[in-house]
């Protein structure tokens, strides 16, 4: 297989991901008690860095499982959806420029937590929080980090650039 830079170039932003995440996870780790808060940023509750663990995953799902599951849902799953992402990210090319980024962005963030849950035993450190004042229900929104706000951004990114060529797709077979 020939160097194809167009496949190899996005995945300079995996690993600066992973690079932001872990540091930014060890400096807050490092420097201060789980369940601290650090700073609230603007002085008014909105955007506060606070020290949290996470074992579980999004918004406490898999709270109550078994100990025993919990490796096999949060490491095992993970490393094969992401083995999986990355074998058809270099196999296909049926992705966009803008597609390969937002896939970098997602393999960047799914490898950042992932580090984590295998390495911190106490669970991912997450240190954003964000005001939500009500909207769907949350006063704040669950406290993330670097990797969570990749996944989220750069999946909805992938699915809006899916989505609009899908729609123009379709537009081009009307006419």
């Amino acid at each position: 297989m020939k160097f194809d830079k167009e496949r190899f170039l996005p995945l300079l932003l995996t690993g600066i991901i992973i690079l932001i995440d872990q540091c930014s996870k060890a400096f807050i780790a490092s420097g201060w008690p789980i369940n601290t808060m650090i700073k609230d940023v603007f002085n008014n509750d909105f955007f506060q860095i606070i020290h949290v663990r996470n074992k579980v995953i999004a918004f406490s799902l898999g709270e109550n499982l078994p100990a025993s599951v919990r490796p096999v849902l949060f490491i095992a799953l993970p490393l094969l959806v992401l083995a999986v992402l990355l074998w058809y990210y270099f196999k296909t090319n049926d992705f966009t420029k803008v597609q390969r980024w937002a896939v970098a962005g997602i393999l960047g963030g799914g490898i950042g937590n992932l580090i984590d849950r295998i390495f911190r035993p106490e669970g991912v450190v997450d240190f954003i929080s964000v005001k939500f004042y009500g909207f769907l229900g949350f006063e704040r929104w669950p406290t993330f980090n670097i990797a969570d706000s990749s996944v989220v951004v750069c999946c909805l990114l992938l699915f809006a650039t899916i989505l609009f060529s899908i729609k123009k797709t379709k537009g081009e077979e009307v006419k």
